[in-house]
């Protein structure tokens, strides 16, 4: 007679080992909290499997970091202000689980969470666990976002999304119409018109930034004048904050910029965000230059605002001085050249158009969650990472906390803080610990 075997227990199950779960364990261990890392492939599994061949990492090296292991200190590395590849990205995460000796258990994908007593009950490929907390760290870029207008692309011309697509050849031969504008869009427009095909980018709502400025990464900008640490209860419109895009930023060996003149000077097309398509034909929004003037505008008032605390800073420090020394106040960004008349009409059924990438961004997938978290449109009730459930936490959403909480060095912070949050509650302290409602 076969018998059911029982639950497992564990005080704390992770879902995710990726850099976000990792770094959540970290903070755990260091806490005294047991835990169990449940990864649906292998660590670094996204990074492995869902990401493009020729992707590198948007934040220098030098920034890249978790709880206890840094590039160039724990992880060996001579290349500060490069820009991480797919390979070194998977040597950087796998390095940190063997480093912290990780629980994780491998292969093991979550097929339902459900509440069970005080906790919650895990049921898995490998078995049921049972705990009293748990950590959403399975990522909030899972699933492509492809709108409903997807659905009347012809039948002839093939779609694919950036989870999917590895590299060019891939594609058929022929004219390929990208779908997107934030950092995915572009870097895939560039590659895929450097192979010889030729590329129009439907564009809408972008964020424009350089790759240097004033003799420095504007990511260390963001990073030395604590932009990339503002709180999410500190912007006005929470909710607007999340959503707005991945700015236009490339990682190459020689720091180059990558925003739309880039892209229209090597000969890609311009064309409004898709509106519709009937009948095969995809119509484009009128509102491009629109939307580049308010990017342009956006881009050069942060340029002026690290201007300003620039110049500030250097009355009583040193090394900001002697930046603001060797490179004065008064680059600006080139306004963005819209085509006079871009298209707005674009005829799928022509031949001119063999390939769509959607390129409009992702969502997480909780399609297991059987808790009751969510709102009307799917997204995830929570409080700065908080979820609106006992005991239930999650990690590395868009600006979750804080405004770097979806880069590898966001991590970090939101770890200590989330765990900070999940040793008070099993203590039985209350939901304000670490300030957080």
């Amino acid at each position: 007679m076969n018998r059911a075997t029982p639950d497992r227990r564990v005080t704390t199950v992770v879902i995710g080992a990726g850099h976000n779960g990792l770094a959540m364990s970290r903070c755990l261990s260091e806490a005294g909290i047991d835990h169990i890392l449940l990864e649906r492939g292998d660590v670094a599994n996204t990074w492995r499997h869902e990401r493009w061949d020729s992707l590198r990492l948007l934040t220098p090296n030098w920034l890249n970091r978790l709880p206890g292991y840094a590039y160039g200190r724990e992880h060996a590395g001579d290349d500060p202000d490069g820009f991480m590849s797919m390979e070194e990205t998977i040597s950087f995460i796998t390095g940190y689980a063997r480093a912290t000796q990780a629980p994780v258990m491998t292969r093991t994908s979550v097929i339902s969470v459900e509440p069970a007593g005080d906790g919650y009950r895990v049921v898995t490929s490998q078995g049921t666990w049972r705990c009293r907390s748990l950590v959403l760290a399975n990522g909030a870029f899972s699933i492509p976002k492809v709108p409903k207008v997807s659905l009347a692309v012809p039948s002839h011309i093939r779609t694919i999304t950036p989870k999917t697509y590895k590299r060019p050849d891939q594609l058929a031969e022929g004219g390929v119409l990208v779908v997107g504008a934030s950092a995915s869009g572009i870097q895939l427009a560039r590659e895929i018109h450097q192979s010889g095909r030729p590329v129009i980018l439907a564009t809408g709502e972008h964020v424009r930034l350089p790759r240097t400025y004033r003799g420095r990464d504007i990511l260390w900008w963001m990073d030395a004048t604590g932009r990339s640490d503002e709180h999410i209860d500190k912007v006005d419109d929470p909710v607007r904050a999340r959503r707005v895009p991945s700015p236009q930023l490339i990682g190459t060996p020689d720091r180059s910029n990558m925003d739309l003149n880039t892209l229209t000077d090597t000969g890609v097309e311009l064309a409004g965000r898709v509106c519709t398509i009937r009948d095969g034909v995809c119509q484009t929004s009128g509102d491009l230059r629109n939307l580049c003037k308010m990017a342009d505008l956006k881009g050069s008032r942060l340029l002026r605002s690290i201007d300003d605390w620039v110049a500030e800073q250097a009355l009583t420090r040193s090394e900001i001085a002697a930046i603001a020394d060797a490179f004065p106040a008064g680059e600006t960004l080139p306004p963005t050249r819209v085509p006079d008349k871009p298209r707005l009409t674009l005829n799928l059924n022509s031949g001119e158009i063999r390939t769509i990438v959607w390129a409009t961004g992702y969502r997480p997938d909780y399609s297991w969650l059987k808790v009751p978290v969510l709102d009307h449109k799917g997204q995830l009730r929570h409080d700065g990472g908080v979820v609106r459930a006992p005991g239930m936490y999650a990690m590395g959403h868009n600006f979750m906390r804080r405004r770097k909480s979806s880069f590898i060095h966001g991590a970090e912070d939101d770890a200590r803080d989330l765990s900070q949050h999940l040793a008070a509650y099993l203590a039985g302290g209350q939901r304000q610990a670490v300030g957080w409602p």
